[in-house]
């Protein structure tokens, strides 16, 4: 800078000699403009000079001293960590939900809002399992605790409606499990109670996204595991294998029983789909035979974007009972459903779901049926009738008034299809509509006077609050 400034001086120095061909007025306006011009070109300078002193000076101050700072700042998180430790709050997470839910359905005559109700006649209730009365107007609280080393434990409550409600009377407790790791935390032990894992639908509302569950779901599969087993994590694939009760905290027939065999695999394809098999073998009580059940299923997923495509095919397998067995030694069904839902909206979902379930031999008894004496054939003879709330079974025919099993070897094949909408209010809170429609190939939908129908329908309205 100071070169410049010379440079800039010798300049004007110069100027005379250039000034004796000029005139005088010339001369004097032209160094006018030049001392400005130098002028300008020194306060750049003095500005430039000035701004290096001021770097220099800052660079030399010294730092503030922030080390106890950050002392009592670890102190203060080690004593944070200590209090949740010791109070086992550290790794804890709690979670749950409630879903009123008003739900009208034409053959029962009923409509009515449907909360914290039971699924079985528990107290001289008089309540049934029914499509029409699963899981949905419930309440559930989770607690999922991680300890150190990787252990895991859950605890789910779901008041009158867990899935061991229906078999263990006055049970709260939808989950009990703990996943330990053995060596890596990709070898897991499991125990405890489990619900069942087949399929691609879930019990908890906010993992549903219609009010109702698919046909499969809730008539050709357990409700609950007890037992113990293994979870592999490998790569891309996760599997599960158990040996236990299911749907029975305890086995007292005091007969020589065996542990029934539950599996499941999954096999991430891709972050978008997948597919899952699973399995359950297992030895099942009536009211006077001890039966043999076999459940297997296979479904998949493609998400992208706002499509969402789940579907499952499934095969059950049952000896026959006295509660579903006419001519028959074996019962055997097949089974599809497909789940399609669109976002109209970022908050707004269109849903829909076709079921169908092939099951015209043994009478049409499936797992979750129930069939039970107390109709005759056209012959006379004594028959079960059908499940007149849930539709399976033999068809009904009338004649003189009466009604009367059709053919007491043959049911009736069932599907459903229903659609829905489900809609983010604010976060947290989703409101859920569905409209289903029930069929069979014969009439076996019982209605409020006592007839019999091959349809039936239903609405439904519920909010689900979860955090």
């Amino acid at each position: 800078m100071h070169n410049y400034r010379n440079a800039v001086i010798a300049f004007a120095a110069a100027c005379p000699a250039v000034a004796q061909a000029q005139s005088t007025e010339q001369l004097k306006t032209e160094l006018g403009a030049l001392k400005a011009h130098v002028q300008k070109l020194e306060a750049m300078i003095d500005q430039a000079d000035q701004a290096r002193a001021e770097a220099k000076a800052k660079a030399r101050a010294p730092e503030p001293d922030t080390s106890a700072e950050v002392a009592r700042l670890r102190v203060k998180t080690d004593a944070t960590d200590d209090a949740m430790q010791a109070s086992g709050l550290k790794g804890l997470k709690i979670s749950g939900y409630i879903d009123p839910t008003y739900i009208r359905n034409r053959n029962a005559g009923t409509s009515s809002f449907v909360f914290l109700n039971n699924n079985s006649s528990i107290n001289g209730s008089g309540e049934s399992f029914g499509y029409d009365n699963t899981y949905f107007g419930s309440a559930l609280l989770n607690l999922d605790k991680e300890l150190e080393g990787g252990s895991k434990l859950r605890i789910s409550l779901m008041p009158s409606k867990g899935t061991a409600s229906g078999y263990n009377f006055g049970n709260l407790v939808h989950e009990a499990s703990a996943s330990i790791p053995l060596g890596d935390q990709s070898t897991r032990l499991l125990l405890g109670q489990i619900p069942d894992w087949s399929g691609y639908e879930y019990i908890p509302s906010t993992q549903n996204k219609l009010l109702t569950h698919n046909l499969l779901f809730d008539f050709s599969s357990a409700n609950f595991y007890t037992g113990a087993g293994l979870q592999l994590l490998r790569g891309k694939w996760d599997s599960k294998i158990m040996l236990g009760n299911m749907n029975s905290a305890r086995v007292n027939d005091g007969g020589d029983r065996t542990p029934g065999v539950f599996y499941r695999v999954d096999y991430a394809m891709s972050e978008f789909s997948g597919f899952g098999i699973s399995g359950t073998h297992a030895g099942f009580d009536d009211e006077d035979t001890v039966g043999r059940l076999d459940l297997m299923e296979v479904d998949g997923f493609y998400t992208r974007g706002d499509w969402n495509i789940q579907g499952q095919l499934s095969y059950g397998r049952q000896q026959a009972t006295a509660a579903n067995r006419y001519g028959a030694e074996q019962q055997r069904w097949y089974g599809l459903s497909s789940l399609v839902s669109y976002k109209i909206m970022p908050r707004l979902e269109a849903i829909a779901r076709l079921d169908y379930i092939f099951n015209g031999t043994g009478g049409g008894g499936v797992f979750g049926a129930t069939l039970a004496p107390g109709c005759k054939d056209l012959a006379g003879f004594a028959a079960n009738c059908p499940d007149g709330r849930n539709g399976f079974g033999p068809g009904m025919v009338l004649r003189g008034g009466q009604w009367f099993v059709l053919d007491p070897t043959q049911g009736a094949n069932r599907g459903t299809l229903s659609v829905g909408t489900r809609y983010l209010l604010v976060p947290g809170v989703s409101v859920k509509g569905e409209y289903r429609y029930d069929y069979a190939t014969a009439r076996t939908f019982r209605t409020l006077d006592g007839q019999y129908r091959r349809d039936n329908q239903v609405i439904g309205v519920s909010t689900v609050v979860s955090f």
